[in-house]
C-alpha cells in the first residue's frame, strides 16, 4: 500500500480548513485516513500561525516510505523541525494561545464642562421676584377671561348667522 501525506479539506463555503493526514494513495481526497498529522487554517490572519504539525508522526511516516504532496512539502519545509519559519511559527502560536489583551478605553471624545455654581449673593440677585396676587388682581383676571369668552361667543354667532344666508342663496340659484 502506497501512503501519501496530503491535505483533507474541511470547513464550509468561503471558509476552508485543512487537516494534514497520512492516507492510502488510492483513497479519495476527503476519504478515510490512516492518521491525522496536523492542521492548516488559511483564514488565520497571522501567516506563521496557520500550520500546526506533529513532527514525531511526520518523521515516522516519512521513515516508512510515505510521500508528501506538493503543498504539504512546502508547509513541511517552512514549519517542519528544521524549517525556515519554525521560530516565527512557535512565536506566533505562543502569541495566539496566550491571553487576549484588550486595550483600555481612552478618554471620552466629549466631556461637558461643569458650570461653576454661583455664590449666595449672585444667586439671590438672579432669583425672580415672586408676584403676590391680591384679591383685586384676581377679580380683574376673572373679568378679563369673562370678556374674552363673550367675544368668542359673539364671533361664533356671527359665523353661524353667515352660513345660513349662504345656504339660502345657493338654494335660490338652483
Amino acid at each position: 500500500m502506497a501512503v501519501r501525506i496530503r491535505m483533507k479539506k474541511l470547513g464550509r463555503k468561503h471558509r476552508p480548513f485543512f487537516r494534514i493526514c497520512a492516507v492510502d494513495s488510492h483513497a479519495p481526497r476527503d476519504g478515510r485516513v490512516l492518521e491525522e498529522l496536523g492542521t492548516y487554517d488559511p483564514m488565520i490572519a497571522e501567516t506563521d500561525a496557520r500550520a500546526e504539525l506533529n513532527h514525531e508522526r511526520f518523521s515516522y511516516w516519512l521513515g516508512v516510505g510515505a510521500q508528501m504532496s506538493d503543498k504539504v512539502k512546502v508547509l513541511f519545509r517552512k514549519y517542519g523541525p528544521e524549517g525556515t519559519h519554525a521560530e516565527a511559527r512557535d512565536a506566533a502560536l505562543a502569541k495566539r494561545s496566550g491571553p487576549r489583551v484588550i486595550p483600555a478605553f481612552g478618554a471620552p471624545a466629549y466631556v461637558p464642562t461643569a458650570e461653576p455654581e454661583p455664590s449666595a449673593e449672585e444667586s439671590a440677585a438672579q432669583e425672580p421676584e415672586v408676584a403676590t396676587e391680591t384679591a383685586a388682581g384676581a377679580e380683574n383676571k376673572t373679568a378679563e377671561t369673562k370678556t374674552a369668552d363673550t367675544e368668542n361667543t359673539a364671533t361664533a354667532a356671527k359665523e353661524d348667522a353667515a352660513t345660513p344666508d349662504a345656504a339660502a342663496e345657493e338654494d335660490k340659484s338652483e
